[in-house]
Parts: C-alpha cells; sequence; structure tokens
C-alpha cells in the first residue's frame, strides 16, 4: 500500500498556515507526489493500491478560481500508477468544491454500485476487500460538519448547533478556551448512521476472520493527536472500533505533523506527515507492506520506519 496525505497543492509561490508560523510549499508539494509515484511505480513486487488521506489541493485554489485545474493535476500524477486509490475527503476539498461536487469527482472512490457504503451516497465512507483476509474501511470524517454541504440542509444545521454548543468562539476554528478543543470547525464527526454502518462492516469482518484496516483524514485517537486536530465525536468511533477483534491500524493526515500511538486495545494508529510542510529536498510518503501477523511501513523523508504488530 502507497501511502500519503495533505498534498494541498497550488499552483502558487510558498506561503505559510493560518497562524504565519509553518511554511507551506505550494507548488513544490506536486513534485513531491509525483516523486512518490515514481518510487511507487518501482517497487517489486508491484505496489497493490494507494491510500490518499485527503487535502490532496489546498484551499487557496477556491479563492484563485483555479480548483477544478488544481484537482486535475494531482489525479493526473496518481493515474500514473496502474493500481486504485483510495481516497479520503479533508477539510481542503471542502473548501474547494461542495459535497455533491465530490461525489462526481475523480476523489470519489467508494463504489457506484452496490452496497459498499452507508445508504446515503453522499457519504464518502465504504469498504473492500484488500486481499484474502483483509478489508479496507475508508471512514468520512465529515459526515458531520458545516463544511461542504448547503446551508439550509439538515445535515448542515445538526452540525452547525452542535458546533455552537461546543465552541463559543467568535471564529469557529480557533480552539481558544474550549474544554474538547476538537470542536473546531475544520474537523469533523460522524453521523449515528455511518456509525451503525461501520459496527455493521467490523461484524462481518469479525465473522470472517479478516483483519481491517482503516483510513480517514482526521485521526480518532487523542494519543495519534495534538489534541485539536481529532474528530468531533472520536470517542464513538473508538468504541465501535474496540468493540470487535478484527481492526489492526487506523491510518489518517490531517495533522501535518505526524503522530503514533499504539492503544489500549492493541489497535496501532498511524498519523502521517503531510506533503504540504515538507521542504522540496525532502519528502513525506510511505510503503505498507502487510504480513499476517505484521505491518512494516517504510517510510521517505519526514516519514520514518515502522513495525505495527498485531
Amino acid at each position: 500500500l502507497g501511502v500519503v496525505a495533505d498534498v494541498q497543492f497550488a499552483d502558487a509561490e510558498d506561503g505559510y498556515d493560518f497562524s504565519g508560523c509553518r511554511r507551506r510549499y505550494y507548488r513544490h508539494s506536486l513534485r513531491l507526489l509525483r516523486d512518490a509515484v515514481r518510487a511507487w511505480a518501482a517497487e517489486s513486487p508491484p505496489i497493490d493500491f494507494v491510500l490518499q488521506l485527503g487535502d490532496s489541493i489546498d484551499g487557496l485554489n477556491a479563492r484563485r478560481g483555479e480548483a477544478e485545474g488544481a484537482l486535475q493535476q494531482v489525479l493526473e500524477a496518481l493515474g500514473r500508477l496502474p493500481v486504485p486509490v483510495h481516497h479520503a475527503w479533508g477539510n481542503h476539498e471542502f473548501y474547494n468544491f461542495s459535497r455533491a461536487r465530490l461525489v462526481h469527482s475523480g476523489l470519489c472512490s467508494r463504489p457506484a454500485e452496490g452496497s459498499a457504503g452507508p445508504p446515503d451516497r453522499h457519504c464518502q465512507a465504504y469498504q473492500c476487500r484488500l486481499a484474502a483476509g483483509l478489508r479496507l474501511v475508508v471512514l468520512d470524517t465529515y459526515d458531520l460538519s458545516t463544511l461542504g454541504r448547503d446551508p439550509d440542509s439538515p445535515r448542515h444545521q445538526e452540525s452547525l448547533r452542535l458546533l455552537r454548543e461546543k465552541n463559543p468562539n467568535e471564529d469557529l476554528n480557533s480552539p481558544a478556551g474550549l474544554k474538547e478543543p476538537q470542536f473546531v470547525q475544520f474537523n469533523g464527526g460522524f453521523s449515528q448512521a455511518q456509525l451503525n454502518w461501520f459496527d455493521e462492516v467490523l461484524k462481518f469482518a469479525d465473522g470472517n476472520q479478516e483483519k481491517v484496516i482503516v483510513m480517514g483524514h482526521v485521526p480518532i485517537h487523542p494519543d495519534a493527536s495534538d489534541g485539536i486536530s481529532l474528530a468531533w465525536n472520536y470517542q464513538a468511533a473508538l468504541s465501535v472500533i474496540h468493540s470487535h477483534q478484527c481492526v489492526v491500524c487506523v491510518i489518517a493526515g490531517h495533522l501535518h505533523d505526524g503522530a503514533y500511538c499504539l492503544d489500549c486495545h492493541g489497535v496501532h494508529h498511524l498519523t502521517l506527515e503531510g506533503v504540504i510542510e515538507t521542504p522540496p529536498d525532502s519528502n513525506a510518503f510511505g510503503t505498507i507492506y502487510v504480513y499476517e501477523d505484521k505491518m512494516i511501513l517504510k517510510g521517505r523523508g519526514r516519514i520514518a520506519d515502522r513495525v505495527m504488530h498485531f
């Protein structure tokens, strides 16, 4: 499995994050993605899948009117690999596109037919079989969110009510003074419908003695996060995972510094470093080799090697 997070490409000069402190290499991020694709293409035996963990293009594109063109360049780079790419949706996807638009874009990797995901077709969550005994679950960490939805929609209004209940700040992207600092607008959460579906998928995997890799944009464990870049109702997702035996690893992006923890139930939580804040002379991607009893991450650049035993 090739893994990469937070490319956030824009055809723009280098800039800084919202705090003005962290340098972002907008144009170079696409070059680093192309380097990753070349490295994956040279793998022997060849890789089978790529997990793209969200924020493929930066919100800067929307203000410049360049979202469609930027996305096309990222998809073209990934399309040079003759393998399926599984996409998570991040906040920067929603800064550029509505959820309705993303469903009909190249970033929608949920199968068009069948019962791979929840009944809500606008939800990006889905599951698929990667190999004998190995299943992938893609979670939609912005199923509850004010981003990407029509402001008049019930889901948007429900999400806004929850966010304002937890976050009284004038700036909803500010965690200042919050008891639960994950309740900021650039994060999101899970609807009960998605959690119910997730539970059924894991029940099936348990019954078939499968191992499950879970991926999504936003981390779901506080120790694989900075305490802010965390799904709103992360406890609910962890509760589902911990009520089953099959999940071996949860892979996320969103936190550009990356993080890792092994939780008290033996589940690995891997948060990948972001390409966007990686200097041009380095990189931030990896290849995961899955065995019967472990996963081995071979990282490039900012991403360290790691062995994760089941």
